[in-house]
């Protein structure tokens, strides 16, 4: 794959990066040994940007891919924190599980917050600290609002944008893909870098996989996007739709046939609706005292996995 620049950043990155979060806790589940394989795999066929955060809870995965690795790989985490204290432990446990003296990208990972420039001032300030002491060399937004993308061109200290896109607009909090596509081209014109989400919607649009990423790779500003893989046989199809190489059609068939969906084991759900609140696309509910999901609006990101007490919601 042709390596791109992401924005005024100056890192040279494969437009494909690699989306960790299917493989830890809240989806997959693989130990950390097996996802680990899997990511150096990735790693040595040319991928050189993992994106991973504090909630996905599979640093250790990650340690293990790069372990004895030395080819550059890029690594961008994100904090949920919604406090300076919080987020300076975040980055620090990051560090410390991925055992590397510095992260490339930290996004302040405010899916739900409209004006994150403001209600997560601190957390900014926070970062823009650490990267003074060298722990974090750019500080970046994950946001699925147009208007939060919008407010970063505001803010001089956000060097790297992650919002989430798709062609249907699935999982966009306030507005339509053609939208969000328009904020997208204005903070790259003024030199963010821009990596996408969502561009399967979560495996929503598994079915239509090369149509759907190759609309994401197609917009203006966009510099890469990060997917989520759990095979080699996924990593070599995506590698080569990035790279406007050839694959086996058979495969890519097997490939989009697969589809993803959340559950939810009722029997053990005991109502108490921790998983409500952590849903970024409002799809989940309390009905008759177990969780329910709108499977329409759920974009399968499995943040509501992390918040349930009882552990028993999964994206299989």
């Amino acid at each position: 794959m042709k390596k791109v620049i992401l924005g005024s950043t100056g890192m040279e990155v494969s437009p494909l990066i690699f989306g960790s979060l299917p493989m830890g806790p809240l989806q997959a589940g693989r130990s950390p040994r097996d996802g680990g394989r899997l990511i150096r795999y990735a790693l040595e066929r040319g991928i050189n940007m993992i994106d991973t955060a504090e909630l996905y809870e599979n640093f250790g995965h990650i340690r293990e891919a790069l372990d004895g690795y030395r080819g550059r790989c890029f690594l961008a985490s994100k904090t949920h924190a919604s406090d300076a204290e919080t987020a300076r432990r975040h980055v620090e446990r990051a560090l410390r599980e991925l055992a590397v003296d510095h992260l490339d990208v930290v996004h302040v990972h405010a899916a739900r917050v409209a004006d994150p420039i403001v209600e997560r001032r601190s957390v900014i300030d926070a970062l823009l600290q650490m990267r003074e002491e060298g722990k974090i060399a750019h500080v970046g937004l994950s946001t699925h609002y147009i208007c939060a993308v919008r407010k970063v061109l505001e803010s001089p200290d956000i060097a790297v944008v992650h919002p989430l896109i798709n062609r249907r607009g699935m999982g966009i909090l306030d507005g339509t893909t053609e939208e969000m596509a328009a904020a997208i081209a204005e903070v790259a014109v003024a030199g963010k870098g821009v990596y996408a989400m969502k561009a399967l919607a979560g495996g929503n649009l598994i079915g239509e996989a090369r149509m759907s990423l190759g609309f994401v790779r197609g917009l203006t500003g966009v510099h890469g996007v990060a997917v989520g893989m759990l095979s080699e046989q996924e990593v070599d199809a995506n590698i080569a739709l990035f790279s406007d190489a050839e694959f086996d059609e058979d495969q890519w068939r097997l490939l989009e046939g697969g589809q993803r969906h959340l559950k939810i084991m009722e029997r053990f759900c005991k109502g108490c609706g921790a998983c409500v609140p952590a849903c970024t696309n409002f799809a989940l509910d309390i009905v008759n005292g177990k969780a329910r999901v709108d499977e329409q609006r759920c974009i399968l990101c499995g943040y509501c996995a992390a918040a349930c007490p009882e552990f028993i919601i999964r994206v299989v």
